[in-house]
Formats: structure tokens, sequence, C-alpha cells
């Protein structure tokens, strides 16, 4: 469907120069007034559908081209990129960064182009981040990719249909078609590692500190690691992603994708969503999977027509240093700073490890007015190490999509009642102010 208040001007103007057309003759081919094109050029009228029909009959246009800007990631990408630091005393907010992009797109993905590339801004480089450039890509997805959880979610059915219990048809399908043996071996024996994947002795070996869930991901990963290898390698390829390392982020951030897709099959995994209220703790029982990797899995459900709620997901170290984001469709921006906010839900949870916190905020780093937003917290110990390997995973969505959430019964999802993040303290007038979360939280649930 093609969106009524669809604003192409600038490229329908550059197809009419393309075409050595003047407006008039545009005009008259696509059957509309010249005073009405010019109005369409200069971004004062949308182009409607019909006129998109015409245009793409008579000119053999591709109308994907119209989506020009979701090559830097939209809106929120060059929003994104334009709340760096070194632009704060501009003031640039949404709506200008809005109409940039309405108006001139080619010079918004030039911008963007320059900043991802280390370009020079008042003499000082940008380095990349090799991280940042991968999470870009998959921001730009919105951590969605359809054709490998259509793929995943089919030999889960496949599986289970056999095989019944999903995790022993995954080791099954590694020894029969891989000729891999899932071996469990003491931790002295693997000595600061967790998994590996032994080719000469044809075993993919765990440590015994992994827990059940964790063996499972390891196990689902390999399998789709194995058999969608092309997929992936087509995907990372398409990224164009300059740096080694960058791909290699992506490599691994979508093979961990597809364990998530197997595990938790997108439509069985959505209709279980839909009837428990997103319930993290019954989800977690029923696809015999941890808390973080339904957080993971809940950031995906972006398919066509099937989609669910927009989350985004983070974790956070007990120094309060944010290692991991994703914004999934949340339109959540990366915070630039790391999220030191002390009196965010995510810094108490150390305090209540296994217990879920729920707090409702409000925070939008680089954006004209902040987000009312709705978080869920716990601790997870990673790879089965307990304390040194705990980190709180932040579950967010916006507070106006919350109302139904099994996790949300009994908070106040009123605007006022939200704790500002970022903003200066009530108390001291301090944005840093270590006030504990813990003071105020919104609710506690059992783990």
């Amino acid at each position: 469907m093609i969106d009524a208040n669809l604003l192409a001007g600038p490229a329908l103007r550059r197809l009419r120069k393309r075409e050595g057309l003047t407006q008039a003759a545009m005009a008259s081919a696509l059957g509309i007034s010249p005073s009405y094109l010019n109005l369409i050029e200069r971004n004062q009228r949308p182009l409607s559908a019909k006129v998109l029909v015409r245009v793409i009959e008579r000119f053999d246009f591709d109308p994907r081209s119209l989506r020009e800007d979701d090559a830097i990631g939209g809106i929120d990408g060059l929003n994104r990129r334009l709340a760096d630091k070194r632009f704060a005393d501009l003031g640039i907010d949404r709506e200008e960064v809005q109409e940039f992009l309405s108006a001139a797109p080619q010079i918004a993905a030039a911008f963007a182009r320059l900043y991802d590339a280390g370009g020079s801004f008042g003499g000082q480089a940008v380095t990349e981040d090799t991280a940042a450039a991968a999470r870009r890509v998959i921001e730009r997805w919105q951590n969605h990719f359809a054709d490998l959880d259509h793929a995943a979610e089919d030999l889960a059915d496949e599986l289970r249909l056999s095989r019944g219990e999903l995790s022993a048809a995954l080791s099954e399908r590694l020894r029969e078609k891989h000729q891999l043996q899932v071996r469990i071996l003491p931790a002295e024996v693997m000595p600061g590692q967790v998994h590996r994947l032994d080719l000469h002795a044809r075993q993919l070996q765990l440590s015994e500190m992994l827990p059940g869930a964790a063996r499972r991901f390891q196990i689902a990963r390999q399998v789709g690691a194995l058999e969608m290898r092309d997929a992936i390698e087509a995907l990372v390829a398409g990224a164009d992603l300059a740096a080694a390392d960058s791909r290699e982020a992506l490599r691994e951030h979508v093979t961990d994708y597809l364990a998530g897709a197997l595990l938790l099959p997108y439509r069985r995994f959505l209709r279980a969503c839909e009837s428990t209220g997103y319930d993290l703790a019954v989800l977690q029982r029923r696809f015999a999977v941890s808390f973080d990797q339904v957080a993971a899995r809940l950031t995906t459900l972006g398919r066509v027509g099937e989609r669910g709620l927009p989350f985004f997901t983070a974790t956070i170290d007990r120094a309060g240093r944010m290692t991991h984001f994703t914004a999934g469709g949340s339109g959540a921006i990366y915070p630039l700073d790391g999220a030191r906010w002390p009196a965010w839900v995510p810094f108490a949870a150390f305090e209540r490890p296994g217990t879920v916190l729920t707090q409702a905020v409000t925070f939008g780093e680089g954006e004209s007015a902040a987000r009312h937003w709705f978080t869920i917290t716990r601790t997870v110990d990673v790879d089965g190490v307990m304390c040194a390997g705990r980190r709180a995973v932040v579950l967010g969505i916006e507070a106006r999509f919350a109302g139904d959430l099994a996790h949300a019964r009994g908070v106040s999802l009123d605007r006022a009642d939200a704790v500002p993040l970022g903003a200066p303290c009530g108390r001291c007038g301090r944005t840093e102010c270590l006030t504990p979360a813990s003071a105020r939280l919104a609710s506690v649930r059992p783990g």
C-alpha cells in the first residue's frame, strides 16, 4: 500500500531531469497540471497512488527509489548521527531533520556517508566504531530479517513434526546431517570458554557451566550457521560494510538471530505473546529459553502483516556501561553516552538479582522531546558464569503500547508519574544525581 502522505519531490525532479523533460511535458505525460507537478516537486503536495502508478508505467520507474532514505536508516538514522555532541550547540530538532530529509535526501545521504566513513568535521576526524557500523545495518532492517526468519520457522516446524521435542531434534540434526556430536565437557577442560567447534573430532563442545537454555541456544546457533550459511553471507555482503570487523559483528548478530528464530518460531511465539500479555516468565517456561533470549526475540517481531509489539533491548554491566543495544522496531535512539542514568531501574537490578523490576520513564537523547517508555529489567548470568558475568537486561516499549502487558498491571502509565532520565533531579537539580533507582521503582515481580 502506498503512503497517502508520500513526499517524493526530489526523486520525481531527478527523474524528470534524467528524461530531459520540462515540467509541462512531464505533467502532460502524467495527466496533471504543470502547477500541480511543481507543488509535488517542492514537497508541497504528496505523491498520490494514482500519479505514482502513472510514473511507473510511463517512465519504467522503480518505486523502491522513493525510499532512498532507507539506506541511512531514515529519520531515526539521520537523527542519531546529528545527536553527536559536536552538533549539540546547533539545537537541531526532529522536525528540522524531517524537513532536511524530505527536501534534500541525496544531500542527507552524502552527509551520512561522510559521517560514517570517518570524514573530517572541523579538523577532527570521525573514527568508525565497527560495532556501530554493524548496528546501523541492523537498525536499517529494524532487526527483522524476513527470509532468514521464514527459513528458520520452516526448519523448526519440520524438526518439531518429525522429532517432537525441538532441542533433542536439533542435536539429532547436527549428528545426522552434519556428522557433529554434541559433547558436554568439564569446566577445567575448557578454561575461559563455554563453547567451541572441534572439526577434527567432529564435536560441538559445550562447557558444563552452561545452563540448559544456553546449551540449546548454542546447538541451534550451530545448526543455523551450517544450514543457512549462504543466506547469512549474502546478507552480510549486501550490507556493504567496509571493515572486516564490522562484517564479522553483523555475521555474529545474524547467526544469533537464527538461533532465536529456531528456538522461538515466529508464529508460535507471537501467538504465545499475545495470549499471555507478553508475560516473560510464561514465555521462558513454554519455550524452555532464558530471559535474555526472550528479550532478544521480542525485538525481531516485524513481519509484514504479523507484527508484534515494538520493543528495544539493552544490556548494562555492573559498572553502568551499556554493552549491547538493539532498537528493533521501537524507534529508540542509541544513547551516545551509554545511558548512565543512576535513577534508571537497571542500576537497582543488581541489588535484587533474578527479580523482574519495572519502571515507567521518559528519555530521548538527540530528540526534540523526551519519549515515554515502559521498561522491564532483570539480571542474567552470562554463559553460566556467576557474579562477574552478571548483566542487567532491559526491555523497553513506548508506554502507549504497554497497556495490555502482563508486567504493566498495577503500574501507572500516566506520563506525569514517569521518572525523567537525563533530566535534573527534582531534589538537587543535578542531571547525574545518584539517587538510587530502587527508591522509585514502579513495580517488582518475582523472576
